[in-house]
């Protein structure tokens, strides 16, 4: 059974939130606007209500993308936790590797296991990227 990689989405939900444009960026968008409108026109109110629901949309987009980043850490954790005592194959630089999980750290971003071969050799900081097969 593959076990892709989480990270990815982690980095995209990060560039994501480096561009959002919070309720202050918006309310000094709004008022430019409204300082700059030409009073024989004033702004539509149907405009200032279409404006005001796309910037609640966006709002609901950012928090669900961070509640989705939150299922996403948190399936990634349930499944490592799964993964202990069982055998594994990973793939290293020099080949794929054959041992038991015998350990979980959650403390980073993402879990990471550690595995102890059949030869006795204790392999830390294994990523769930790595394994290949799980028997």
């Amino acid at each position: 059974m593959a076990i892709s990689s989480v990270g990815s989405a982690s980095s995209a939900t990060n560039n994501l939130q480096a561009n959002n444009l919070g309720i202050q960026d918006f309310l000094k968008i709004l008022l430019t606007q409204l300082n700059y409108q030409d009073p024989m026109k004033p702004m539509d109110n149907q405009q200032f209500m279409a404006q005001m629901a796309q910037f609640t949309t966006l709002q609901q987009t950012q928090q669900l993308n961070t509640n989705i980043e939150h299922l996403i850490n948190n399936q990634a954790s349930l499944q490592s936790v799964g993964l202990i005592g069982r055998t594994v194959d990973i793939a290293t630089q020099t080949g794929t590797l054959t041992g038991v999980v015998a350990g979980l750290s959650l403390s980073g971003d993402s879990p990471m296991l550690t595995l102890t071969t059949t030869g006795g050799l204790k392999i830390d900081n294994i990523g769930l990227d790595q394994i290949i097969n799980v028997r």
